[in-house]
């Protein structure tokens, strides 16, 4: 039973993040579209923690790590209405911090 319980939670974890993958995705390729500069980066993953309060957005570019910092500063000002966004797209009590990683 206790096996099953953790299974379970994986699923719903899982699904989760396929989610939260799915609308960042959806709301970064229009913040792109709106500003050129962050079209060459692409999101790879998403991973949310075991509690769900922290959401990493994995990016690349094949220009390399160098052109993703100095992007990083841009996307961050992006960060609160992205997080925005997401609260109302998503059905959740809580809203998970994003963070961008390369």
């Amino acid at each position: 039973m206790n096996m099953k319980r953790s299974a379970t939670s994986h699923i719903k974890h899982s699904r989760k993040e396929s989610q939260i993958f799915r609308e960042v995705s959806q709301l970064l390729q229009q913040v792109m579209m709106d500003n050129p500069t962050l079209a060459e980066l692409s999101i790879r993953r998403v991973l949310l923690s075991a509690d769900n309060s922290v959401c990493r957005v994995f990016f690349y570019t094949p220009a390399g790590e160098s052109v993703f910092k100095e992007k990083l500063e841009l996307l961050k000002l992006y960060k609160p209405s992205l997080r925005a966004a997401l609260a109302q797209r998503m059905d959740s009590r809580y809203t998970p911090d994003i963070r961008f990683v390369f």
